[in-house]
């Protein structure tokens, strides 16, 4: 069933979430959502194949309290990433992204994520066939480079190419991803971070918005950045450290509104709780995503310890995380 329309007003990238497998799912979001109102949220990656012969609810569904939230799609047939897109259009998703940056071997073996970049023709093909499907935003995340394919004019090339087929925003995670020889993990730190390339590549496409990706762990060094980029987007900090983001909607984005106190955030997550409970959701599929919210506080160590210990028990409740709660000062 479709969710809420997403607004009509252009979206605000200065400040986003990036797309993590297996953490930037809807409860996370929502979580992350009562800490900052005004960050671009995305969803996990979600492969073509697995909407169109999947159970397409179980991977577009969300709360409308996650907008603005865009939806990351994995896939390289053009005909099959404007039929997804038109779906997360259906569900009003506020932006449609391309996965040009997942270097793991399932990725390239169904020929999407940072594999593309050596494909930027049919990455083109993609945008131009998303762009008339939808109304939405059509936006591309990529590397700066993949193996020796690393040179700037490779990157402009590819840069060019999307812009030309219509691509709205342009993602930059600004490592290279080396395909063969690193796995996940050491992609996301082994490969040096090139934060002038990407600022280079912006002076050269000035008409593209250009987002940055890649070990930004705090809002100084994000509004540092906005100097020269158009958008920043922060990834495992926001994830393990979400209290990060407590200050964003006023210190990025100039918004006065009171900010949110970790006590509050829990209150507020409790009703959410109980009703995905009531769904069947197991506790810990929630909780999980919760370990980092008293950060720095007195008796966190406790809280992480209580949920861990016990929200993963079959029949675990509410209660759980009434106790938890009860361990921070």
């Amino acid at each position: 069933m479709a969710q809420q329309q997403p607004a009509t007003e252009a979206l605000d990238r200065r400040l986003s979430i990036a797309p993590m497998m297996d953490w930037t799912d809807r409860h996370f979001r929502y979580f992350a959502r009562l800490i900052t109102r005004r960050t671009l949220l995305y969803t996990e990656m979600v492969t073509t194949g697995a909407l169109i012969h999947g159970d397409r609810e179980r991977f577009l569904r969300y709360d409308p309290a996650e907008h603005p939230l865009a939806l990351q799609l994995g896939g390289s047939d053009p005909i099959e990433m404007a039929e997804c897109a038109r779906m997360g259009a259906d569900y009003g998703y506020d932006e449609i992204n391309i996965n040009v940056g997942c270097p793991s071997d399932r990725v390239q073996s169904g020929r999407f994520g940072a594999c593309l970049m050596a494909e930027p023709d049919l990455v083109a093909d993609c945008v131009a066939a998303m762009k008339q499907a939808v109304a939405a935003p059509v936006t591309v995340k990529t590397r700066i480079g993949i193996d020796d394919r690393d040179s700037y004019e490779e990157l402009a090339n590819f840069t060019d190419k999307v812009l030309s087929a219509g691509c709205d925003v342009l993602v930059v995670h600004a490592r290279k991803a080396w395909l063969k020889g690193l796995s996940p993990r050491e992609n996301r730190d082994v490969p040096p971070l090139r934060y002038d390339i990407v600022e280079r590549l912006k002076g050269d496409f000035p008409q593209l918005p250009m987002v940055v990706n890649g070990g930004v762990t705090s809002l100084t060094q994000a509004r540092a950045m906005l100097n020269v980029l158009d958008g920043v987007m922060i990834g495992r900090e926001a994830y393990q450290n979400p209290w990060i983001l407590a200050s964003a909607d006023r210190d990025i984005f100039g918004d006065p509104a009171a900010q949110p106190t970790p006590d509050g955030v829990l209150a507020a997550m409790m009703p959410y709780v109980e009703a995905r409970l009531a769904e069947g959701v197991p506790l810990n599929a929630i909780t999980r995503h919760m370990l980092g919210l008293f950060h720095g506080r007195p008796g966190a160590k406790a809280w992480r310890r209580h949920l861990s210990g016990h929200a993963y028990k079959p029949g675990a409740g509410i209660d759980v995380l009434a106790d938890a709660g009860r361990h921070v000062g």
